[in-house]
């Protein structure tokens, strides 16, 4: 199963993530698929390539609830 889920990236105490199509069994830092975006949370900002996650989700990628969270708050 493939999930959609956040990989940690950047020093410490200056966190920033990327969005990646991985293994759902798979390690936070592990190996990954492709990479859909990125997000850096002391910025807020949050940058997805729409139609690659797009087709993950055809594929049946699910997306982590935190992952689903920042995609819904990004919609808006």
């Amino acid at each position: 199963m493939v999930k959609i889920k956040l990989v940690r990236t950047g020093k410490r105490n200056q966190a920033s993530f990327r969005i990646v199509a991985a293994e759902a069994r798979s390690k936070r830092d592990g190996e990954y698929l492709a990479k859909i975006g990125h997000y850096t949370p002391t910025t807020k900002v949050l940058v997805i390539d729409k139609p690659m996650l797009d087709a993950w989700m055809a594929k049946g990628a699910q997306p982590t609830e935190t992952v689903a969270s920042l995609l819904k708050r990004n919609s808006k």
